[in-house]
């Protein structure tokens, strides 16, 4: 079997294919037996022939793939950042929450135990991830897991500290309905 038809037959035969995003280690493991330059060649083959549909550096989906939105950068981020702790925080929770006036289109930020970097992901939207310091440990009371994006997710309380702490702009926020001992 050509290559290339072997790498797209194998991602098609895991469960939920339809449902994932692939770094490129993940489709590296499925033809071990070809050189870097040939895996790159049939990675870009397979871009070029729409079976394969590159989302940002390093990470990939089938062209069939229903994920779109939110999901997918969830997805994306969770797979940039597999080896760090992130949670979804800052905007992104405050306005799932309604809590800002003005909603962040395709912009999906986190808080992560590695650097602060914005990852560009094209037409997708961009993936913000913004430096903590504090373990999971002291923040597991305000998380809780939200299986659609596969990210832990930080209360509002917690998303409101985050900013606070990383000064962000709060300008936005609506502040009624919102405990005291949180402003």
């Amino acid at each position: 079997m050509r290559p290339m038809a072997q790498l797209i037959r194998n991602l098609r035969l895991l469960p939920g294919a339809a449902d994932r995003v692939f770094a490129i280690s993940d489709l590296r493991a499925l033809l071990p037996e070809h050189g870097d330059g040939a895996f790159k060649s049939i990675v870009a083959r397979l871009g070029k022939s729409g079976e394969l549909t590159r989302i940002c550096r390093g990470i990939y989906m089938l062209a069939e793939s229903r994920l779109q939105g939110g999901p997918l950068l969830g997805r994306t981020a969770a797979r940039l950042r597999a080896s760090y702790f992130n949670y979804l925080s800052l905007e992104s929770v405050l306005s799932d929450a309604g809590r800002i006036a003005q909603i962040p289109m395709s912009r999906l930020t986190l808080m992560s135990s590695g650097r602060s970097s914005t990852i560009s992901c094209g037409d997708y939207g961009s993936i913000e991830f913004v430096h903590t310091c504090k373990t999971a440990t002291e923040l597991a009371p305000g998380l809780s897991y939200d299986p659609e994006l596969r990210l832990w997710r930080a209360n509002m309380r917690l998303a409101l500290r985050d900013m606070r702490d990383t000064r962000r702009d709060t300008g936005l926020v609506s502040w009624e309905h919102v405990d005291e001992s949180v402003r």
